[in-house]
């Protein structure tokens, strides 16, 4: 399995197990196996002064296409702006979410 987190022209964050398209040795597009949008939601404390400081991120993980049976999809290679390896708590969120054990939803909090 190799977990990424890829950006989208969209903006949306996406967490997958991604697999190459390749033909000619060229890459045609990617498979996003099991996708999931990470959405993360900084949880800001209030200063005396009355400024934010962001602290700690909420992340929340939803189905890429809710309403989809289908678990692989496939994404051509120009809507890929880049592709990252996730920190290693991301990664166990998206191992649990896709093994089943909480459905299609994950949350938690990220110092």
């Amino acid at each position: 399995m190799s977990v990424k987190l890829v950006l989208l022209k969209s903006g949306e964050s996406v967490l997958t197990d991604l697999k190459e398209i390749v033909q000619d040795e060229e890459i045609k597009g990617y498979v996003f196996e099991s996708p999931l949008v990470a959405i993360a939601m900084p949880q800001n404390v209030f200063l005396a002064e009355g400024v934010n400081k962001p602290e700690k991120l909420d992340i929340r993980l939803e189905s890429w296409m809710p309403l989809s049976i289908d678990k692989r999809m496939v994404v051509p290679k120009d809507w890929i702006v880049t592709y990252v390896n996730p920190i290693k708590d991301l990664v166990e969120m998206y191992e649990e979410c896709t093994n089943g054990t909480d459905g299609d939803q994950v949350s938690s909090t990220e110092e």
